[in-house]
C-alpha cells in the first residue's frame, strides 16, 4: 500500500511540477495546497491520482474531465475546495463557478474558497474584495477572477465562465429516478452551463452515480461524449485483467481503495452488504445499474467472430444457405419513431438470421430520423440484405405510415401486432438469450460491428434505459424465428415468397458457394 501511495503523490508532483515552472505557482497541486493550509489534511491514492487529473485538466484548453468516487471520500473537498483555490493562486483572472443540487450547497463551497483565502493572507498572494465578499458572488481584489455560486437550474447570464466546477447535481435516489428532474439538468447544462464557458475554458463534474441516465451518462452518450474524460475510482477494484482490464490505482480485483476517512476491509465489506447491489454498483462503484430488469446481461450473448455473409459485387450481402431448405431464413424487424430532435427515441432496424435453433443478428441502422429518412432507411436495409424478405413492423404508432407509403415499394411487409407489454415481450425470449440460442457478431472480429456495444448497453438497462428501440426490434424478431416455431410447430420460410434466382442465389451458385 506504501508503493502505491508514493507512485501516485510522485505521479502528481511530475504533473505539478510542470506548470510550477511555467507560472512560478507555490503548490505543484490542490492537495499540496491542501496539506500546507491544515495539517489535518489526508492524502490517499485516489485524491493523488485526483489532484493528478485536476492539474492535467487546468492545463488543456477546453479540458473535459468526470470524477467518480464514493461518497465521503474526499473528492468535493479536493475539487471544490481546494482545486478552486489552487488554480486561482495560479491565475488571478479566473472567473469560477460551482454548482450544485441546490444553491445552498454551492454557496457553502464559495464561502469556504473566501474563508480560506481571508485566513490565509500572509500566505496567499490573493485578496478578496470588501466590495464584493458575499458568500455566493466574490471577486479578488485588483484581478477579474473569483467564484460564483449558483444551483443546477440557476441562472449563468452575463457570466462569462473561465472554470465550470459541477459537484454532485443530483442530492438522492428520489431526484435520480426522476426522468423529470435529469431532463431538467440536462436542459440547464445544454441551454445555460455550456453556453456561458468562455473559449478554452476547462470543465469538471464530481458526482456519486445516482443513475446510468444522470447528467454524466448523457454527456459521454453526447456526439462530443469522446471529448471527456472519466476517471472513476470504485471502492473496490473489479477489473478483469485477463480480458486487458487495469484498476486505475493498481491494485489487485476486490482490493479496497485506502479509505481518507479510516474505513477498514471490515467496514467497508458491511457498507457493501448494507447498501444493496443497486446502490453499491452505482455510488460505491461508478457504475450505475437498473434495480429491475436484469434480464440481459451485457457479457451474457453468444458471439460469432466470423461473417455469415458474402459480399455481393453491388455491395448486396448474401447468406449462401438461406432459402434452400427452410432451415435457415432473413428477416428485418423494426421500430420506428419520427421525431427527429435530441430527445427523442431512435428509429431502430434489424436483420437477423435463423439457423437451426439460433438467430443470429447480422445487421443493425439505429439513428433519429423523420418520417422520409425512416422510409429511405428501410429501402437501404432492403437493398443490403435482398434475402430479408420478410420485413417485421409493430402496427402500432408510427407503424401503419411506414406500411402504407413503403407497400407499393417493398415487398414483405409484415404488421406485427405486439402483444402484452414491452417487458413481457422482453422476458418472453430472454431464456433463448441465456441458452446462447441469441448469437451477436464480435465487435472486434467483425468489422463494422461496433454498434453491437450499443446494442447490449441498451439491453443490459432495459427496462430502465432511457431508450428501449433496440430491445424492441429484437424482441420482435426473436419472438418470430425462435418462439413461434415452439409455440405452433411453424416456421416462416421465405422461399413460398420468393424463388432463388429473386433472392440472388443464382449468383451464389455461380461463384461456386
Amino acid at each position: 500500500m506504501a508503493q502505491e501511495d508514493s507512485l501516485w503523490r510522485n505521479l502528481a508532483r511530475l504533473i505539478g511540477a510542470e506548470v510550477d515552472r511555467s507560472n512560478g505557482s507555490t503548490w505543484p497541486s490542490p492537495g499540496a495546497l491542501a496539506v500546507d493550509l491544515d495539517s489535518r489534511t489526508i492524502q490517499t491514492p485516489a485524491l493523488d491520482l485526483i489532484d493528478a487529473e485536476l492539474v492535467r485538466l487546468l492545463d488543456t484548453p477546453d479540458g473535459r474531465l468526470i470524477i467518480q468516487m464514493p461518497p465521503q471520500e474526499g473528492k468535493s473537498q479536493r475539487a471544490s475546495r481546494r482545486f478552486p483555490l489552487w488554480a486561482l493562486e495560479q491565475s488571478p483572472d479566473l472567473r469560477i463557478a460551482i454548482a450544485s443540487y441546490e444553491h445552498g450547497v454551492a454557496r457553502r463551497w464559495g464561502r469556504a474558497i473566501r474563508d480560506d483565502i481571508l485566513q490565509n493572507a500572509d500566505v496567499l498572494r490573493l485578496r478578496v474584495r470588501a466590495d464584493l465578499s458575499a458568500q455566493s458572488e466574490w471577486q479578488l481584489e485588483g484581478r477579474d477572477g473569483g467564484v460564483y455560486s449558483t444551483g443546477v437550474g440557476g441562472a449563468l447570464t452575463g457570466r462569462p465562465v473561465d472554470l465550470l466546477i459541477i459537484d454532485d447535481p443530483i442530492k438522492d435516489r428520489l431526484q435520480a429516478d426522476s426522468r423529470t428532474y435529469r431532463d431538467r439538468i440536462w436542459d440547464w447544462w445544454t441551454d445555460v452551463a455550456s453556453t456561458r464557458l468562455a473559449p478554452g475554458a476547462p470543465v469538471v463534474l464530481i458526482l456519486t452515480r445516482w443513475h446510468h441516465d444522470d447528467l454524466a451518462g448523457r454527456l459521454l452518450g453526447a456526439e462530443d461524449g469522446h471529448l471527456w474524460r472519466v476517471l472513476n475510482v470504485p471502492a473496490q477494484a473489479d477489473h478483469r485483467p485477463e480480458k486487458g482490464e487495469s484498476d486505475p490505482l493498481g491494485r489487485e480485483p476486490e482490493q479496497f481503495m485506502t479509505s481518507a476517512r479510516g474505513r477498514t476491509r471490515e467496514q467497508w465489506d458491511a457498507i457493501k452488504r448494507r447498501s444493496g447491489s443497486r446502490t453499491w454498483a452505482s455510488l460505491y462503484q461508478g457504475r450505475p445499474t437498473p434495480d429491475s430488469g436484469n434480464l440481459y446481461p451485457a457479457d451474457g450473448w453468444a458471439r460469432y467472430t466470423q461473417p455469415l455473409w458474402v459480399v455481393r459485387d453491388d455491395g448486396a450481402r448474401i447468406v449462401p444457405e438461406a432459402g434452400r431448405d427452410g432451415t435457415v431464413e432473413l428477416v428485418q424487424s423494426w421500430d420506428f419513431t419520427f421525431k427527429d430532435t435530441k430527445g427523442s427515441d431512435f428509429v431502430v432496424g434489424q436483420v437477423w438470421m435463423r439457423r437451426g435453433p439460433k438467430a443470429y443478428l447480422l445487421d443493425q441502422v439505429r439513428r433519429r430520423a423523420g418520417f422520409a429518412e425512416s422510409c429511405q432507411m428501410m429501402l437501404d436495409m432492403t437493398a443490403r440484405w435482398p434475402q430479408a424478405i420478410a420485413k417485421l413492423v409493430e402496427d402500432k404508432a408510427n407503424g401503419p405510415a411506414i406500411l402504407n407509403a413503403l407497400r407499393s415499394k417493398v415487398g414483405g411487409l409484415i404488421p406485427v401486432e405486439p402483444e402484452g407489454s414491452k417487458y413481457a415481450r422482453a422476458s418472453a425470449v430472454s431464456p433463448f438469450v441465456e441458452a446462447h440460442d441469441v448469437v451477436l457478431p464480435d465487435p472486434v472480429a467483425i468489422e463494422g460491428a461496433a454498434w453491437v456495444s450499443d446494442f447490449t448497453d441498451e439491453a443490459r438497462d432495459f427496462p430502465n434505459a432511457t431508450h428501449d428501440d433496440t430491445v424492441d426490434a429484437f424482441s420482435q424478431a426473436v419472438h418470430r424465428l425462435l418462439l413461434v416455431p415452439i409455440l405452433t410447430g411453424q416456421t416462416f420460410d421465405e422461399t413460398d415468397l420468393l424463388d432463388e434466382d429473386d433472392l440472388g442465389l443464382g449468383w451464389v451458385d455461380a461463384v461456386g458457394y
